[in-house]
């Protein structure tokens, strides 16, 4: 499969077209949200509030930033583990978000309601923090600062890389890989 280059907000078309396994370059606006701040956003889902963010179409990177150093943008931006988010993402599905990025698996519930969503998850590598920060171009706080490097940014990032992991289609890279690692181990 070759490398394909998105630019969110992600649409249906975009997504049909992505695979489990498959590379991908990021150009645009992401945002980042953990832990706190998906439990806030949720918390205005559910008490039909609306979002400080249109997050329609959107992607989030699971990440918190360390302060950037001077002169630069951003610090270090390597992905959090997405099981975290977990228990919050199927709602944020359902508001319309299309794209997560993060590290490690997610839970059957989360792939049936990226399914059911037509999203996708795509992962981004873990422990190359200081290289992911290359690709952020522009980093600006527009939600929750109070929670400092919890707070929703709106980063501009040109060729984010990224790979597929969960696919609008129930396929699972992870998954595919350890069953490929069994096939050569017979």
């Amino acid at each position: 499969m070759s490398t394909i280059k998105i630019t969110p907000p992600l649409t249906d078309a975009v997504i049909q077209n992505l695979r489990a396994g498959q590379q991908v370059l990021i150009s645009g606006d992401i945002y980042t949200g953990r832990d706190a701040a998906h439990k806030r956003l949720v918390e205005l889902i559910q008490n039909k509030q609306p979002l400080p963010v249109d997050f329609n179409g959107q992607i989030i990177y699971y990440v918190g930033p360390t302060p950037a150093r001077p002169g630069q943008i951003i610090g270090a931006a390597g992905p959090t583990t997405a099981g975290r988010m977990d228990v919050y993402t199927p709602q944020l599905l359902e508001y319309g978000l299309k794209g997560m990025i993060g590290k490690g698996k997610r839970s059957p519930e989360v792939i049936k309601a990226i399914q059911q969503h037509q999203a996708v998850y795509f992962a981004a590598i873990g422990g190359a923090a200081a290289l992911i920060s290359k690709c952020i171009k522009a980093a600006e706080i527009v939600a929750y600062p109070e929670l400092g490097p919890e707070a929703i940014y709106r980063l501009t990032v040109a060729d984010f890389p990224a790979i597929v992991i969960n696919d609008a289609f129930g396929n699972d890279f992870y998954d595919q890989g350890v069953q490929q690692y069994l096939k050569k181990g017979s």
